[in-house]
């Protein structure tokens, strides 16, 4: 059987009728969801067009050339790190979906880059570009600079987001791929946040005169780093340095040209190279070393079995993770804004301890398989009292790592022993409401490729209970710790004993809501279970 191949012209018009068909189907939903997604594309076009007016009106500013191109350095950080973290929910971003078909690299490449600039995307970077263009702009000769380096500077970012996608698309479509993304993801959050926190310590404060000139260092350089420089090519045009300009507007072409070099490799071995998640790779079975580390009987099972989904399982992953990055949002954010505190690190006694809520919805239809090893009260307190052996083996060292850090940070060694002890308090606090929470109010959670999803549609009052609601009982449950402490730092006595006082009052608690939510658990097994398959 002969196999036609289609002609160049014909890929590259069908996978740009691809893009343009993706992207209407994309209004083709409920009239809420249409108009939620018309309403967040207008109002990301308005934010979009407003800060690229703010940049432009610093036309004429000694360092607006400068914030230029540092918001031009911003994109290219962004696009070419988001493909790494949102592949999955960018269809026409894989091209592993299109090894299957006979297609010269060639016509795909034209086709996929055609395609990539179609969106809201390219647009936003236009509008942004664009503003940033003319903050550093300043006459007539930079004209024609401004004109050619925008739109090759937005060409240059969609090629690097692709060919960095391409690239990357065996490992991004793996389950490791995604688990990746979680870390970046949260990572990039992060950076972000210190990233503004910067900004705001460099620029000033609002109602201060803006200073820019603390830009200057870092733009000296980036100035000359391609696709940067085809923004800042038209400053220098500006200056009457036309040989500079040219070489900057050049770099970048010379970078494009290599970016499609890559990005034509990548999709050429996509096309030949077999898939490993095809091949079979034999591997031994046996005991794990670390198994002689954990509890002997259910328990000991129970703890590798919650640790292990905790760290494969990509919602279970990202709700540790994100505990764990919001911690050290507040942490870093305590430093810089002057406000810092070892008892910051109570924090993560809270967020860590919460995450004994809803522990059979994460599960899913394989809660059966536990619910039928369930016979007696006894089996219900192993059950629970492994997966808060889990969650304790990761709580209590990264709560210390934090504490010791913090108290560097601030340099409160006598504040570190009690801050310590109500850390623990409230983590015990949390891990036996949260063993409660589980039994009596549990809720599905969706088992889709977007890890951030945390419930089945119609939950979300469920939610809200375990979330704030866990919230409110672990500050109220552990105030009786804090008043000691609050009591002792007043009476100008010493706090180290609520080190002491801390761990026992948090694991009595624990204790007490584990043994309550075991008593429930084998009468609340039915509902469990119809509540954990509701997908």
């Amino acid at each position: 059987m002969s196999l036609t191949v289609p002609t160049d012209r014909v890929v590259v018009r069908t996978l740009v009728s691809l893009k343009l068909r993706l992207l209407a189907n994309g209004l083709r939903r409920s009239p809420q969801r249409k108009a939620v997604y018309i309403l967040g594309s207008v109002l990301g076009l308005l934010f979009t067009a407003l800060v690229a007016l703010g940049i432009a009106l610093l036309h004429g500013h000694a360092g607006a050339p400068d914030a230029a191109v540092m918001l031009a350095t911003a994109l290219a950080v962004g696009w070419a790190a988001l493909p790494l973290f949102l592949f999955s929910s960018d269809e026409s971003a894989d091209p592993t979906r299109l090894t299957m078909l006979p297609l010269r690299p060639a016509a795909l490449l034209r086709g996929s880059l055609l395609a990539a600039l179609i969106g809201p995307g390219p647009v936003l970077a236009l509008v942004l570009l664009g503003g940033a263009g003319v903050a550093a702009a300043g006459g007539w000769a930079s004209v024609p600079a401004a004109v050619l380096g925008v739109p090759l500077a937005v060409v240059t970012l969609v090629t690097l987001s692709r060919a960095v996608a391409a690239g990357n698309a065996r490992l991004l479509s793996s389950r490791r791929g995604k688990d990746f993304a979680i870390f970046g993801g949260l990572l990039f959050a992060v950076l972000i946040q210190i990233g503004n926190l910067a900004s705001q310590s460099v620029l000033g404060r609002p109602g201060h005169h803006l200073d820019l000139s603390p830009l200057k260092p870092f733009a000296s350089v980036l100035r000359w780093i391609p696709p940067v420089s085809a923004i800042d090519a038209s400053r220098t045009a500006a200056d009457g340095s036309y040989t500079p300009a040219v070489l900057q507007l050049a770099s970048t072409g010379v970078l494009l040209a290599l970016l499609l070099r890559w990005w034509r490799g990548s999709l050429q071995q996509l096309m030949v190279t077999a898939d490993s998640s095809t091949l079979i790779a034999a591997r031994g079975v046996g005991r794990s070393p670390a198994a002689r580390f954990f509890p002997e009987g259910r328990v000991g099972a129970v703890m590798q079995r919650h640790l292990r989904y905790a760290w494969r399982e990509p919602r279970a992953k990202a709700a540790v993770f994100t505990s764990i990055g919001m911690t050290l949002v507040f942490c870093v954010l305590s430093v810089v804004q002057g406000w810092a505190s070892v008892y910051v690190v109570t924090l993560a006694g809270v967020m860590l301890g919460l995450q004994m809520v809803n522990l059979f919805g994460m599960d899913g239809s394989a809660f059966w398989m536990v619910s039928a090893t369930l016979a007696t009260p006894a089996d219900a307190r192993s059950e629970l009292r492994g997966r808060a052996y889990a969650v304790l083996s990761y709580a209590v060292p990264i709560s210390l790592l934090l504490g010791l850090v913090l108290a560097v940070a601030t340099g409160d060694w006598a504040g570190l022993a009690p801050a310590l002890g109500l850390t623990l308090a409230a983590l015990g606090t949390g891990v036996g409401l949260g063993a409660l929470l589980s039994v009596l109010a549990p809720y599905a959670m969706p088992a889709d490729s977007n890890p951030m999803r945390n419930a089945a549609p119609g939950q979300g009052g469920v939610v809200l209970l375990n979330s704030f609601g866990s919230l409110l009982g672990v500050a109220l449950l552990t105030l009786p710790v804090g008043g000691v402490l609050a009591w002792l730092l007043i009476a100008d006595l010493p706090a180290w004993p609520v080190l002491l006082l801390g761990p026992v009052y948090g694991a009595a608690l624990a204790t007490l809501g584990i043994r309550l939510a075991a008593a429930r658990l084998l009468d609340r097994l039915p509902e469990i279970l119809a509540t954990a398959i509701e997908r």
